[in-house]
C-alpha cells in the first residue's frame, strides 16, 4: 500500500519533470523534422508510400513502392496520355507492384502530366487555359532524383518505363540521359514522329486529351523540338542501353470485352495499337540498321489496353533487373 504522503512525492517529482521538459520546448522551441539531406541514404526496406515534391510545375505527387532490401535501383513507370491528376495507371491498373514486390528496386509512379509527353515545355497551352509550363523532363530528371537520393535511391542506377506516350518519353529520357538511366523500355509506343501525318496526328490526340496545343509543347511542326523527342531520330544514342519494346497487333484479345470496355473505346483500342505497330516494327528496322540491339515483343493479339501492359511488363522485368543487378 502506498501512502497518501508518498503519492504526493511522486506526484511532485512528476509535475516537476514535466516543467523542466515544458522549459526546455519553450527555450529550444519545437523540434523540427530532419532536413532531406541529413537523412540516412538508405533506402526504406519495402513498404509503400505517397510523397509531393516540390518542382517548377508546383507539387508533385510520386507513388513509391520501396526497393524490397533497401537496395538503390529505380524504376519509373510513365503513364499514357490520358495520365490523371489523382492516381498513376500503373498502380490503378495493373499490378506492378506485385510484380516488383520481392525485387530489390523501388517502384518510382510520377502522377499527372496528361498530354505532357514528359518534356520541357516552351509555353502552357492556351487552348485549355493551363497556368503553368509543363516542366517534366526537369521534374524527372532534376527534381525527383535529387529527392530520391536523400531516401538512398541512386541517380545513375535507374530503368524507365512508359507505355504509349510514356513509351516515347522513356525512350528520349533514356537517351538524352544516360547518365541517369541504364535501361529502358516502350509498350506500344510511337516511335517514328517523323512518318508522314504523325505529327498532325498527334495534335489531334493531344486536343482530345485535355484539349492541350503542341505548339506550345514542341513548336510548330518543324521546329527543332519535335526532333530531339523523336525516337526514330535520337535512335544511335541508345546504342549499348539494354532496351525492352513492344506492340502488340490490334487484334483483340484476352483482356478485351466490348461488354465492359465498349464497342468505340474497343475499336479506338484497336486502332491505336495498329498504329504503334506500324511505327514500332519501323523502329526495329531502324535499330537493326544502326546495330543497336534490343528485345522485341510482338504479340499476335492484343490492344492499346493496360491488360497487355501488365504483360509486358512481366516480359521486361528480368533485363530491368539485370540491367540494374536488383535481383
Amino acid at each position: 500500500m502506498v501512502h497518501t504522503s508518498g503519492r504526493r512525492a511522486v506526484g511532485r517529482r512528476a509535475l516537476i519533470g514535466f516543467l523542466a521538459a515544458a522549459a526546455v520546448i519553450a527555450v529550444a522551441g519545437p523540434v523540427a523534422a530532419a532536413a532531406p539531406s541529413t537523412i540516412a541514404h538508405r533506402a526504406p526496406a519495402g513498404g509503400y508510400e505517397e510523397v509531393s515534391i516540390p518542382s517548377a510545375m508546383g507539387p508533385v505527387k510520386v507513388q513509391i513502392q520501396w526497393a524490397a532490401r533497401g537496395g538503390d535501383a529505380a524504376l519509373y513507370l510513365l503513364d499514357g496520355l490520358r495520365a490523371r491528376d489523382d492516381v498513376n495507371g500503373w498502380a490503378l491498373e495493373t499490378d506492378a507492384a506485385r510484380q516488383f514486390a520481392g525485387d530489390n528496386v523501388t517502384l518510382v509512379m510520377p502522377v499527372g502530366g496528361q498530354s505532357s509527353f514528359y518534356t520541357d515545355w516552351i509555353a502552357p497551352s492556351n487552348f485549355n487555359g493551363q497556368r503553368t509550363t509543363y516542366k517534366w523532363e526537369s521534374f524527372l530528371t532534376n527534381e525527383l532524383p535529387d529527392y530520391l537520393a536523400t531516401r538512398g535511391v541512386s541517380r545513375t542506377n535507374n530503368a524507365v518505363v512508359g507505355l504509349s506516350m510514356g513509351g516515347s518519353a522513356a525512350l528520349s529520357l533514356a537517351a538524352h540521359h544516360r547518365d541517369q538511366f541504364k535501361a529502358a523500355g516502350s509498350l506500344s509506343g510511337y516511335l517514328n514522329l517523323s512518318a508522314p501525318g504523325m505529327r498532325e496526328a498527334i495534335r489531334v490526340a493531344m486536343l482530345s486529351g485535355g484539349g492541350f496545343n503542341a505548339d506550345a509543347m514542341w513548336g510548330p511542326p518543324w521546329g527543332k523540338g519535335w526532333l530531339r523527342n523523336d525516337p526514330f531520330v535520337f535512335a544511335p544514342q541508345l546504342k549499348g542501353m539494354p532496351l525492352y519494346i513492344s506492340a502488340a497487333s490490334g487484334l483483340p484479345g484476352q483482356h478485351d470485352d466490348p461488354r465492359i470496355a465498349g464497342f468505340i473505346n474497343t475499336t479506338s483500342a484497336i486502332s491505336l495499337e495498329a498504329l504503334s505497330l506500324a511505327q514500332t516494327r519501323a523502329f526495329e528496322i531502324r535499330l537493326t540498321t544502326l546495330g543497336v540491339p534490343a528485345q522485341f515483343s510482338f504479340p499476335a493479339a492484343g490492344t492499346h489496353s493496360w491488360g497487355y501492359w501488365q504483360d509486358e511488363l512481366a516480359k521486361a522485368r528480368p533485363m530491368i533487373l539485370d540491367a540494374l543487378n536488383a535481383h
